[in-house]
């Protein structure tokens, strides 16, 4: 079955019903894909979301994800190895929070689906870019 990965801005742009992302929610919706975000990726989503934003956004966009079909998937100490591992490969290049999101990638074999450019140099899995739109 077909799967992916959300990190914090491509759970962002979800939120925001990017068009983008209407192929990948129709499959999900309709149980031909499986959907994945880390909880480290979660918080990213949401602290962000409280700085540029505001709690209420926060807060509702966390509930959205959470009663949602993604999974969010809780750190263990196996997941918690691979992204040491990852962070010490990718060292400045990826954030702890994208390495949970690499990690988790591999995990499941699933694409990720980023607005982070700098995901280009991970080799160990497909990677959508979505770049930010300005309006």
């Amino acid at each position: 079955m077909k799967a992916y990965v959300f990190d914090a801005g491509a759970l962002t742009l979800l939120l925001l019903g990017d068009e983008r992302l209407s192929s990948c929610v129709n499959e999900i919706s309709r149980g031909t894909a499986k959907a994945y975000t880390s909880a480290v990726n979660l918080a990213e989503l949401y602290y962000k979301t409280v700085d540029k934003i505001g709690r209420e956004t926060a807060d509702t966009w966390y509930f959205r994800v959470v009663n949602s079909n993604l999974v969010v998937v809780s750190v263990d100490a196996s997941l918690a190895r691979e992204v040491g591992i990852y962070k010490s490969q990718y060292k400045r290049l990826l954030s702890l929070a994208d390495c949970f999101a690499l990690a988790l990638s591999v995990r499941e074999k699933a694409l990720l689906l980023t607005t982070d450019e700098d995901f280009q140099e991970a080799k160990e899995i497909q990677v959508k870019y979505l770049a930010i739109q300005s309006s």
